[in-house]
């Protein structure tokens, strides 16, 4: 995360003719704000993405790829809530207090945690637009092994990338008349870390809203035309449903209509990750364009205040949003929370809407599917649904 405070000089050297300043203090309203809200942020954060990895690794029917990658978002905001959000408590009461290798270790885990929940998002944003855009592909490209491998290249890439800022940083020391200011910031003048930055935000910031823009459009597009729904409940008479009773056709068309429903629900909860993502990211990413062609930078407290808690909020938001938007995340809360509660099979197995797509029998062989068949009463022609 940047380091808003301009503190790239050295320490100040003086003579027995200079007069030197007080140390300047932040305000008690500050340092109380700071506290409390970053200990309540953090605190609700950490708890809920620990929830997120736990339901997810412990419950085989939630280990799906798009909840892969929803671990990978919730280890990447833990990291930035540990590497960001409590060290900021420390330092708006006291100077830095973490030393020089805590200053490259907890820059360099911001950054990290931060560039790898964009790629995340991004991730699973693909991973949507191929399942429902492209379903056959899907049952062959969207495997859980996959998802692990894209996560394994994502967290080898980022950090990777980061690791210039262990080369970039570094403790600087102020001299005032009652005492010496410690402080982790730049090596060097900060306006030739401005390309650094101009990076970071077209890799981590406009790229993934460019891509999740364009594809969520795509996916509405699609989920608006519904025509698993429309041909199943307007086509009773089709191809695929010839010969069935209609008590058969009624269980198809309810199942597949509850497939299209569940898959907007699952959607539009992705969707407002992505929203949110955008907006609450956005202040800091406008503060250092800004920056970057104002001479003084502008450094209001407040609004710097504002913006580090926008990016911790975002970073602790989306297991809250989970659980307001997905029956599977709710019950498999709600399980964790009452511990040997009953089993989340059970659980979910009629409460909770599932995936399907519709196939020919001939695709059984995907590995990765739980195939459903649907052949009483209608001959020979047999049709399979995968749960995604």
């Amino acid at each position: 995360m940047e380091n808003t405070n301009d503190t790239s000089q050295d320490v100040i050297n003086f003579t027995q003719n200079e007069v030197l300043i007080n140390m300047p203090q932040n305000s008690m309203e500050v340092q109380v704000i700071t506290i409390v809200l970053a200990l309540l942020i953090c605190g609700v954060g950490i708890a809920g993405n620990i929830m997120v990895v736990l339901v997810v690794l412990r419950t085989k029917h939630m280990m799906t790829p798009t909840n892969c990658y929803l671990v990978s978002l919730a280890i990447a905001d833990l990291i930035v809530l540990l590497a960001a959000g409590l060290p900021n408590i420390s330092e708006v009461v006291d100077s830095w207090i973490y030393g020089y290798a805590g200053c490259l270790c907890i820059t360099y885990l911001q950054y990290l945690g931060i560039n790898v929940s964009s790629c995340s998002i991004t991730a699973f944003t693909i991973e949507r637009y191929i399942a429902i855009c492209h379903s056959i592909k899907a049952q062959f490209i969207c495997t859980v092994s996959r998802a692990k491998r894209i996560i394994s290249f994502v967290w080898i890439f980022t950090s990777l990338y980061c690791m210039m800022w262990l080369f970039l940083v570094d403790t600087n020391k102020t001299v005032y008349a009652n005492g010496v200011l410690v402080s982790c910031g730049y090596r060097v003048s900060r306006n030739l870390y401005m390309p650094i930055y101009f990076l970071d935000l077209s890799l981590f910031y406009v790229l993934p809203l460019i891509v999740a823009v364009v594809l969520y459009s795509l996916i509405a597009r699609i989920l608006s035309m519904s025509p698993l729904s429309t041909n199943l409940n307007g086509n009773s008479e089709g191809s695929i449903h010839q010969g069935c009773s209609s008590s058969t056709v009624k269980v198809l068309g309810k199942t597949n209509k509850g497939a299209v429903t569940s898959r907007k629900q699952v959607t539009k909860m992705l969707a407002v990750v992505v929203i949110i993502f955008a907006l609450l990211w956005m202040p800091y990413r406008t503060l250092v364009v800004v920056n970057s062609f104002m001479d003084p930078p502008y450094l209001n407290t407040w609004f710097l205040l504002f913006c580090r808690f926008c990016i911790y909020t975002n970073s602790a938001i989306n297991p809250i949003i989970y659980n307001l938007m997905s029956q599977k995340f709710r019950a498999s809360f709600k399980k964790l929370c009452k511990g040997n509660g009953q089993d989340p099979e059970k659980v979910t197995k009629y409460n909770v809407p599932v995936y399907y797509s519709v196939m020919k029998d001939s695709s059984r062989e995907s590995p990765e599917q739980t195939e459903v068949n649907f052949t009483d009463k209608c001959g020979n022609t047999g049709t399979m649904f995968s749960v995604a």
